[in-house]
């Protein structure tokens, strides 16, 4: 895949310092992008993890590996997933819709066709979820209301309740990057992206920086039980950061994160074309919040990153009336947002993607290989 680098950077790129991966002839290797060149920074820290631990990561020495305008072109770096020895953590029904949604799939036990019947009869009587703070008294008060109505879910309980829904979304290692391919399963009917800010976080529990991302996410499996988040979310190539992460600093700040809006567009290779945008300014409960609840009695050494949840649920038909939105094989998925740059990623399915094969220990040899542990 190919693109120019204002398709692909953040629009105000030339005041921002952005820490990524790339793949060199010797291995991948942490770069740092700033004053609009591309610094390969392994000598200094040879993973993203360690680069996120030293003060000095908006300027630790490395090697110039290209020009920003190289970025995206056909003899330009290939981009990785930009972290490394993170793990990859997420959060779920953090936006009132979401949790609606969550609902619709539970109601509807993972049938898309059901999805739109459900639908208004639950907008109508949980509607008001919208404007109650996660764990206050109203929230309380809301819940006994719905529980005498029947209309409870476990859904609402992480919607509302004092506790956000914190699940490990893959493991170390396995994301994918921009241009990669993503992978939902071969026998999945009924899936979506989600676009989503994603916190890069260290060791201490500090928030260094953020990405975007797509938390492939699977309808009808998790609809039919929530016991089956797990297959639902993490699978080949099931999920994908980038392009960088773009770190805190006077032009960056988590005001920007609670602020931004992710725009999404999905095009299909028959020509169907779909947009949407997840407003962070509706989340539930803030980021800040869903770090101290991820680090909760948990302690990450080589930090985590967070996906913060998504707004963005597609219920436009595709196909048949009703059925609302699935993927099909050749989707290019594009997620992005001024601040954070587009992260674009084409579906394919899991079993076709192409396996995940370098691990935690090819890591290590590799690194102890080039002299740089």
């Amino acid at each position: 895949m190919k693109a120019s680098p204002a398709d692909i950077l953040p629009a105000d790129h030339a005041q921002a310092i952005l820490v990524g991966r790339i793949q060199t002839d010797a291995g991948p290797s942490p770069v740092v992008l700033r004053g609009g060149q591309l610094f390969d920074v392994s000598r200094s820290a040879p993973t993203v993890a360690d680069l996120l631990e030293r003060g000095d990561a908006a300027t630790v020495p490395g090697e110039m590996v290209c020009a920003a305008d190289a970025i995206g072109s056909e003899n330009g770096p290939q981009l990785l997933a930009p972290i490394d020895l993170q793990c990859i953590k997420a959060c779920g029904v953090t936006f009132a819709l979401s949790a609606i949604e969550r609902v619709i799939e539970e109601r509807a036990r993972g049938d898309s066709a059901r999805a739109n019947a459900i639908r208004g009869e639950l907008e109508a009587k949980v509607g008001s979820i919208r404007s109650v703070v996660p764990g206050s008294e109203e929230a309380a008060k809301l819940k006994a209301a719905l529980i005498e109505a029947g209309m409870w879910s476990q859904y609402l309980e992480v919607a509302i309740g004092p506790d956000a829904e914190v699940f490990t979304k893959a493991p170390v290692l396995s994301a994918m990057g921009w241009g990669a391919d993503i992978g939902v399963r071969s026998d999945s009917d009924w899936n979506n992206p989600e676009p989503e800010v994603v916190l890069v976080v260290d060791r201490h529990g500090n928030p260094r920086g953020a990405m975007l991302g797509n938390d492939v996410n699977l309808r009808d499996f998790e609809g039919r039980s929530a016991l089956l988040l797990g297959k639902a979310k993490d699978n080949n190539a099931s999920t994908s950061l980038g392009p960088f992460i773009r770190l805190f600093d006077d032009h960056f700040t988590m005001d920007d994160v609670r602020s931004a809006e992710i725009d999404l567009t999905i095009d299909g290779p028959e020509g169907y074309r779909l947009e949407g945008t997840n407003k962070m300014s509706q989340i539930s409960r803030d980021p800040t919040d869903l770090v101290r609840q991820t680090l909760s009695e948990h302690q990450y050494p080589d930090g985590f990153a967070l996906f913060l949840g998504t707004l963005f649920a597609p219920i436009q038909d595709r196909d048949h009336p009703g059925r609302g939105f699935t993927h099909k094989d050749g989707d290019v998925v594009r997620i992005s947002t001024p601040k954070l740059g587009s992260l674009t990623n084409r579906v394919t399915t899991s079993k076709a993607a192409p396996p995940w094969e370098f691990g935690i220990r090819d890591l290590m040899r590799n690194l102890a290989g080039r002299g740089l542990l």
